[in-house]
């Protein structure tokens, strides 16, 4: 989406998935994104020791989970947009229902509730392989406009790899 040009479902998959490993934490975390669209972004988290909060009984931390729904909420927020600006949290508001267990990648979806000139409201939910949901977030994201938005913010989350080399 650089300069008028509409961006497909690929190319917000593999923006978003620039966006998560320039993030030190999602990228050493290993986060993926699985689909994009405007109305749901998709990851998901593969299993990994690090995740574990409670080591006696295999739970995965609150924090973890936390930080998940916001990465997928402010993702989702990215292609539902005319174009692409910085949209910081604004706040996150998580209900847990029941804990995470290791073992089991976590899978995450977004979708975007509603867009006004000055906040994205977002609502994002997290699960294991039972399909039950582990948590539930609601998201809102400040819109900075372009603006607040680096010049080039566009261009970089859509750049082909071989631009950066």
């Amino acid at each position: 989406m650089i300069h008028g040009q509409t961006s497909s479902d690929a190319d917000w998959r593999r923006a978003l998935t620039r966006f998560v490993t320039v993030i030190p934490h999602t990228r050493e975390l290993g986060l993926e994104v699985l689909e994009v669209t405007p109305e749901m972004t998709t990851m998901r988290l593969p299993w990994c020791d690090d995740l574990l909060g409670d080591t006696a009984r295999g739970l995965i931390h609150g924090g973890v989970l936390t930080m998940l729904l916001d990465t997928v909420c402010g993702s989702a927020v990215l292609p539902a947009l005319p174009a692409p600006e910085v949209c910081p949290t604004l706040d996150l508001r998580v209900d847990h229902f029941r804990p995470g267990v290791a073992g089991q990648p976590i899978l995450a979806e977004a979708r975007v509730v509603r867009v006004t000139e000055s906040v994205v409201f977002t609502e994002g939910t997290l699960w294991q392989e039972t399909g039950r949901p582990l948590a539930r977030g609601i998201g809102n994201f400040v819109r900075l406009g372009p603006r607040n938005t680096p010049e080039g913010f566009a261009e970089a989350l859509f750049a082909e790899e071989d631009d950066h080399a």
